[in-house]
């Protein structure tokens, strides 16, 4: 179908973004997003090799969608798995974080070209998860010390690999939070 433009301020904006009514589109993206019990089913349709990762992406912001882009780089699909809001706040990154909803989070993660599947996990590590799912990569922030976690143990106990990329300079939710709240 072809999509009328509009003109809006000097910008041209598809027809389907100002009237909302491309719903393709939002089912595309909702068709991302999986349940937790659905997981493994939904994994086991997607290519090898798999990338798992997995954080709150509370405010997404340029750090995030290139380390996004990396670890779907690695392989073959993607899986990134949120933090649920009850163990976002278990992380005390503050008594009003996360920002945004697990489900607004999963939306928004969906959106992005480099992820092929969106779930949760309430707990506070996603070790059982990523037990489940038999990552071949398992990916963190450069923050961690992949030699400590237990995740990277049992990724490496089927024969996968477990990496830490680097962290983009500049860029961090929490520190934009607090400049946010300054202004």
């Amino acid at each position: 179908a072809k999509i009328a433009l509009h003109e809006f301020k000097g910008f041209v904006r598809p027809a389907s973004i100002l009237a909302m009514t491309n719903l393709a589109t939002i089912s595309s993206l909702s068709d991302k997003i999986c349940a937790r019990s659905a997981t493994l089913a939904r994994v086991a349709l997607l290519p090898r090799p798999l990338v798992f990762t997995n954080g709150v992406f509370d405010v997404l912001h340029r750090g995030h969608v290139m380390y996004l882009a990396q670890a779907r780089a690695l392989g073959a699909s993607l899986l990134v798995a949120l933090n649920t809001d009850a163990s976002a706040k278990r992380l005390g990154k503050g008594p009003d974080r996360p920002l945004n909803n697990e489900a607004d989070r999963a939306f928004v993660m969906a959106a992005l070209a480099s992820t092929s599947l969106v779930t949760w996990f309430e707990e506070d590590t996603p070790l059982a998860l990523i037990s489940e799912v038999k990552p071949d990569i398992l990916v963190k922030g450069g923050d961690y010390d992949m030699r400590k976690l237990a995740e990277t143990a049992v990724v490496e106990s089927w024969g996968g690999r477990a990496l830490a990329l680097p962290f983009v300079d500049g860029y961090s939710t929490t520190a934009l939070v607090r400049k946010i709240r300054q202004v």
